[in-house]
């Protein structure tokens, strides 16, 4: 190694080179007074003492720091690459460890040779010495392959396990992370306009290309709820992705400027971390939904989903091809979807929605939304002569949506929903949820509403496996498990429906519609301890007449009949005689058929909503056997 002096540094010395030359030359006998003359010759540098003083010169004269830092930089590199390669092409643990043994062993030599060879001043390694170092690296090699490692330790306890043991969950959540091949999570596309009043927007554009590709029946797509629960927090596209159980991931951009609109589409790959797909589309306003049709099909075609002519046509379908219309639409999307049970957000909504129909009378969609706003009204309305008409005008809607669009699954879900719940039409309502959940076994909107009205109508089994698709499709959203919950609590499997239950509730805790509905669950199971519990204390989130309507129930189970006739009467001055089916289930429990049976003729007289759940409600178990309920289910035409 050729010397590098310092120039505060003495010259006196002999140089190594020399050195290194006289060593071979005096045999065995005088090689010792060379070596022992070299601490003399190098206490020239620094103080000229012996000690650190003489040694630190010459570890910088050799350079053993130099080449130790050189040395473990380059272990870094290499063992990072190794990692990274190891990871891409999957090859096994076995290969990184290896690696890591081999420079962990090379970083005490790197110093060693460093010095020897300063010493000797030799330019280059000989061949005994590779030899030597070699054995070297083996030997320690080997012993340190064959110590206890964890991957040895986990294997030999798992043979130690007794047969029946449960298997340990894995902490790391990321070896387990296996997503479906063709599964993906369109995340809300970010707003770039700079005007938050355009959230609808691009929120719209993004919901639209959500519900294109759902509509493929070999892509399983994340729903809306579930998608969007990420808005505006902190969590990167890996922690989303684990969320979701998905394997790709769409996320984008949008800028509205005057008639101009730019959409940035990027498609992430989220078990490898890769981009597959990006794309920015600059167009005029009025192209805009090619556009979505473009992402759409390029999306696809990334996660290698055969698209055939009559699937690609499914983009569009219940769709417009008029601009103005669409952006009419979402604005009375965005609406409706503030608060579905909000009389001044419905009615707003409505008004988008009618200005979209204007401007696209064949919007299948746009007429699909009208029907759910005036189905709404009607739940929420106490006044019977309006009722009526809005009834009437939310069949008219979801009957031409379907003429429009026969294939669109939404129209004939929310269709079934409204000749069900308004009208009693139960048989022609089933085959309207077969026809909905037949095409659109991708749309966790179908498969949710489709689960809790094919259970009033007694089939169980379809109701729980539409219940669990939907819940696959959108688990983070609440009322997924709420509706199947329901789809259990009709069913009679209790256990299942408080399970599906408490999942709502972690996610929408204190709602009051989930406490009522744990309260009539565990009134159905027979808890009636826990129920008066839940009912008397003030601090639980119920509505009032639901509170009073279940302690006249419990009150009665009890014996405490003075206190179960006042609490019917606090019922009765909330609710008025708008609940004729509500008061038929009290006096069922209270064991006064004649009066049940008044309540549930005034419900099917006036189209009591609830009366939909007249064949499964266990809360009438007391009256099955009468006549008057046999030839009730009987008028109802439920389908075998």
């Amino acid at each position: 190694m050729n010397e590098i002096g310092d120039p505060g540094e003495g010259t006196g010395h002999k140089p190594a080179e020399a050195e290194a030359q006289d060593q071979p030359r005096s045999g065995s006998g005088t090689a010792a007074p060379s070596t022992a003359a070299a601490p003399v010759a190098h206490a020239t540098h620094g103080t000229g003492a012996s000690g650190w003083g003489s040694v630190w010169p010459r570890i910088r004269e050799h350079k053993v720091a130099q080449w130790t830092v050189a040395y473990a930089a380059f272990a870094f590199v290499a063992l990072h690459v190794t990692t990274l390669v190891s990871d891409a092409l999957e090859w096994p643990h076995a290969v990184v460890r290896a690696v890591t043994l081999v420079l962990i062993l090379g970083l005490p030599m790197a110093p060693i040779i460093a010095w020897y060879h300063g010493v000797r001043a030799l330019r280059r390694v000989s061949i005994p010495e590779v030899i030597l170092i070699t054995l070297l690296l083996v030997i320690a090699g080997s012993l340190l392959w064959r110590s206890p490692h964890p991957s040895a330790e986990a294997e030999s306890a798992k043979n130690a396990a007794p047969v029946n043991a449960v298997p340990v969950k894995p902490e790391s959540t990321e070896a387990a992370f296996s997503p479906p091949p063709h599964s993906i999570a369109v995340l809300p596309f970010v707003n770039m306009s700079g005007d938050p009043k355009e959230d609808y927007f691009s929120d719209g554009v993004s919901e639209e290309l959500l519900n294109a590709l759902s509509r493929l029946n070999d892509l399983q797509v994340v729903a809306r709820t579930s998608s969007f629960a990420f808005k505006g927090k902190d969590v990167d596209v890996p922690t989303i992705a684990r969320k979701l159980n998905v394997g790709a991931v769409l996320e984008g951009s949008v800028r509205r400027a005057g008639n101009t609109v730019r959409i940035t589409a990027q498609l992430i790959n989220t078990v490898t971390g890769f981009h597959l797909w990006s794309e920015t589309y600059d167009r005029p306003f009025s192209d805009i939904l090619k556009v979505q049709t473009e992402v759409a099909t390029a999306v696809a075609q990334q996660l290698e989903i055969k698209l055939a002519g009559d699937e690609s046509a499914k983009f569009e379908i219940g769709g417009t091809k008029n601009p103005e219309a669409y952006d009419a639409y979402l604005r009375g999307q965005r609406l409706y979807q503030a608060n579905i049970y909000e009389p001044a957000d419905l009615h707003a909504a409505l008004a988008d929605i009618d200005q979209a129909i204007a401007l696209d009378p064949d919007y299948a969609g746009a007429h699909v939304l009208r029907a759910s706003i005036f189905a709404n009204l009607t739940f929420i309305s106490t006044d019977v002569r309006s009722i009526a008409s809005l009834r009437e005008q939310a069949l008219a809607s979801a009957e031409h949506a379907v003429s429009l669009a026969p294939n669109f699954g939404d129209a004939h879900v929310v269709l079934g929903r409204i000749r069900e719940e308004d009208f009693l039409d139960f048989f022609d309502a089933a085959a309207e949820f077969d026809r909905a959940l037949a095409l659109a076994p991708g749309s966790a909107f179908v498969q949710r509403i489709a689960a809790v009205y094919t259970a009033l109508l007694g089939r169980f089994d379809t109701a729980i496996t539409a219940a669990a698709r939907a819940v696959r499709l959108d688990p983070q959203n609440w009322l997924v498990y709420r509706q199947q919950q329901e789809a259990f609590h009709w069913a009679r499997r209790y256990d299942e429906a408080l399970a599906a239950l408490q999942h709502a509730q972690a996610l929408h805790p204190d709602s009051p519609d989930l406490n009522e509905a744990l309260v009539e669950l565990l009134f159905d199971s027979g808890r009636i301890e826990q129920v008066r519990q839940l009912c008397e204390t003030p601090k639980t989130p119920l509505d009032e007449d639901v509170r009073h309507a279940f302690l006249a129930m419990i009150y009665h189970a009890l014996g405490r009949q003075v206190d179960a006739q006042h609490a019917l009467d606090q019922f009765k001055k909330l609710e008025g005689d708008s609940r004729p089916y509500i008061y038929a289930v009290i006096y069922a429990q209270w064991g006064n058929a004649s009066a049940a049976l008044q309540g549930l003729a005034k419900a099917e007289q006036i189209h009591d909503p609830f009366l939909a759940g007249v064949k499964v409600d266990p809360l009438l178990d007391p009256i099955r056997n009468e006549p008057q309920f046999k030839a009730l289910l009987a008028r109802m035409r439920f389908p075998p």
